[in-house]
């Protein structure tokens, strides 16, 4: 609901109301109620006067220019409570309130592993990165890094190439493509995954943003490979907090003569997956992958209680056993026609599915 929405773009610009004093004030009282207290209600909720005089008093430049945005093809505003909102990015410290994303929302739930590494890369780096991102997408898997010159471009170039999906993470806004040769490249990841930034869309690329970014790029993954970093490296920011989120860091060994490769090789020496192949990656991440894929799955096929799905009668008499059309009407007491009828509809709601033998349960409420 737009109110809702806008309730939450209030949050986004109020002076230090980051994800955890939402949290707590959801704890206590809903978004509908929220937005209609006054000063002594918000107050009791732990708003302090600055924070209260910002969200009774927003900046409506930024709430329209934001909602504008939103009403265009293929752009979402995602908040916290909204259920494309990525069941992994929510398990880690500082999650983001909002997530802005141009593409399909539905993706920021796909298993997906992060392909991160030095913007300076040797040729062998980059091929070794798009060829992995390539056999990756190959294998289902959405390939997730920062849009950055050099690994991360090879990264979505390979996945795009592989006829898979791949996310952008920015840290700029999404009216503000960073760094501006990926123009074309990111309006390719629009039609074949999404771009994703926390920042308000026309927000300029800042130093300070990138950090946070990277946080978000392990959030939403499984695990993160490192290709070709150096020492000083913001790929090596990115597995410290992939770490530190409970993910798996993979990298790619790299030549000793090799500055670039300094600090892919390190992590390996502090315990990092030595990657010499997908198979390296694939076989490690399945308890993640299948949390991430279940969130995909409760998206595409949300449940529903058992006394509001269709036909309960039916339904009584499908289990896990085939069952054919002759004894479900029989036990209906109905004609078999309407039977026929009754069981399509299940099976195009995915509820029962026509196995040898009949008709078998494959979703319950």
């Amino acid at each position: 609901m737009q109110e809702d929405l806008e309730c939450w773009l209030r949050f986004a610009g109020s002076p230090g109301f980051g994800v955890t004093a939402a949290k707590k004030v959801l704890e206590h009282c809903t978004i509908d109620i929220l937005i209609g207290l006054d000063d002594l209600g918000l107050a009791q909720l732990g708003f302090k006067p600055n924070q209260i005089k910002a969200f009774q008093n927003p900046d409506r430049r930024i709430i329209d220019r934001c909602l504008s945005w939103a009403e265009k093809k293929n752009r979402h505003i995602i908040t916290l409570t909204d259920p494309y909102y990525p069941y992994l990015l929510k398990q880690i410290s500082t999650p983001p309130p909002l997530l802005f994303v141009e593409g399909d929302p539905s993706l920021l739930s796909f298993p997906q592993l992060a392909i991160v590494g030095s913007r300076n890369a040797s040729q062998d780096g980059l091929a070794q990165a798009k060829a992995m991102s390539f056999e990756l997408a190959l294998r289902g898997l959405t390939v997730t890094s920062g849009l950055a010159l050099g690994i991360d471009g090879r990264a979505h170039r390979g996945a795009l190439d592989g006829k898979g999906k791949t996310l952008a993470v920015l840290g700029s806004g999404l009216e503000r493509i960073y760094p501006s040769p990926h123009q074309a490249l990111a309006n390719e990841i629009i039609d074949n995954g999404a771009l994703v930034s926390e920042l308000w869309p026309w927000s300029p690329p800042k130093a300070a943003f990138f950090p946070k970014r990277n946080r978000i790029i392990s959030g939403l993954s499984v695990g993160v490979l490192v290709v070709e970093a150096a020492l000083r490296s913001g790929s090596l920011i990115t597995a410290r907090l992939a770490l530190e989120q409970g993910r798996d860091v993979f990298a790619l060994p790299g030549s000793i003569h090799n500055p670039q490769a300094k600090g892919s090789n390190g992590l390996i020496k502090q315990g990092a997956f030595l990657v010499e192949s997908v198979e390296d990656i694939v076989g490690q991440t399945g308890v993640l992958a299948d949390c991430a894929m279940k969130h995909q799955l409760d998206i595409l096929h949300p449940q529903v209680s058992e006394e509001k799905l269709p036909f309960p009668k039916l339904l009584a008499n499908v289990g896990d056993e085939a069952r054919c059309v002759d004894v479900l009407a029989e036990r209906c007491d109905q004609p078999v026609h309407e039977i026929m009828i009754q069981l399509l509809e299940l099976e195009l709601q995915g509820i029962v599915s026509a196995v040898p033998g009949g008709y078998v349960r494959t979703r319950r409420g």
